[in-house]
């Protein structure tokens, strides 16, 4: 187990994003840091602190350029840090850098999203397939590092399934490439979830009851809840809502990092691996999950909520 500190234990830089851009950042006492792996909600989580953070249904503008990605290395850090300067209202920053690559922030809310990473992974290769192939060749010449290997991964989803589970993209991950661990990741959090400024929240809590599950966040937050106002804000932040204004919640938009801002969203449901994973790649990811992770941390990534509480 790690001890959090004050200084970063761990730098995470790829081609797409870097941890040491949060040296710059100079936080505030009420900052909400929205932690999350890839395609776990942070989108989701975005769109419900803007719900209980301003009590209104509107945006001003598009989500990505009220609560950008602080590690994007594809946006001016220099615009990004200014934009965050400039809020008067109760900031909440998305960040996928695990709590290792964090400087630890007590007074800051860490509002953690985790979901099943089965779910993960299928929704990640969507992703994949959403790329809009102009904006990814401006980012290959841009980000000197890229990985070669990424540029041919397997078409095959359960090849492509056991190359993200044996093989890590840094040296103290196990699984996860092209991108980062989404155990490791989880863990970093997981094992300091008796901080109270460590709130956990799971994707397939929010679709079973997303009423209660932002009531928890409010909570979390600190926030009074407007009970004239609310049924609104909840019928805001349901999935069919921000599809409908995809261009709005999309991330990174201005950036046309999507072919399509509302495939971005695609479907999300829960389960899609069910028919897709064979028999051989499940049994192969439980016996990774076991040899590797702690057994409650990896039932509440499956179960959430179902698996007890954090």
């Amino acid at each position: 187990m790690f001890k959090p500190t004050d200084q970063p234990l761990r730098h995470y830089r790829t081609q797409v994003f870097d941890s040491a851009r949060w040296e710059r950042f100079d936080d505030r006492d009420d900052d909400i840091l929205i932690c999350t792996s890839y395609k776990s909600g942070t989108t989701w989580m975005q769109r419900i602190c803007a719900l209980l953070i301003f009590r209104s249904v509107e945006l001003d503008r598009p989500m990505s350029m009220i609560s950008p990605w602080l590690e994007i290395r594809g946006d001016s850090l220099e615009t990004m840090l200014a934009t965050y300067r400039a809020q008067t209202h109760r900031r909440f920053i998305k960040t996928h850098t695990p709590l290792d690559g964090l400087a630890w922030r007590p007074k800051n809310m860490h509002l953690v999203v985790v979901r099943d990473p089965r779910d993960v992974f299928m929704s990640m290769l969507n992703h994949f397939k959403n790329y809009n192939p102009e904006t990814r060749a401006e980012f290959a010449a841009e980000l000197r590092d890229a990985d070669e290997a990424a540029k041919a991964l397997p078409d095959d989803p359960n090849e492509m399934f056991q190359l993200w589970l044996t093989r890590g993209s840094f040296e103290w991950e196990v699984d996860g490439f092209p991108y980062w661990s989404v155990f490791h990741h989880a863990r970093t959090f997981w094992e300091r979830r008796d901080r109270p400024n460590i709130a956990f929240f799971h994707y397939s809590d929010l679709q079973a009851d997303l009423c209660l599950e932002m009531r928890r966040i409010a909570a979390a937050l600190g926030i009074d809840i407007d009970e004239d106002l609310w049924p609104a804000l909840v019928e805001a932040a349901t999935f069919r809502h921000m599809k409908a204004d995809a261009d709005r919640f999309v991330p990174e938009s201005h950036l046309r990092m999507w072919n399509d801002n509302r495939r971005f969203f695609n479907k999300g449901t829960s389960g899609k691996w069910q028919g897709v994973l064979s028999a051989e790649s499940l049994a192969l990811f439980d016996h990774h999950a076991a040899e590797h992770y702690p057994p409650d941390m990896v039932a509440w990534m499956l179960d959430g909520s179902a698996a007890g509480t954090p």
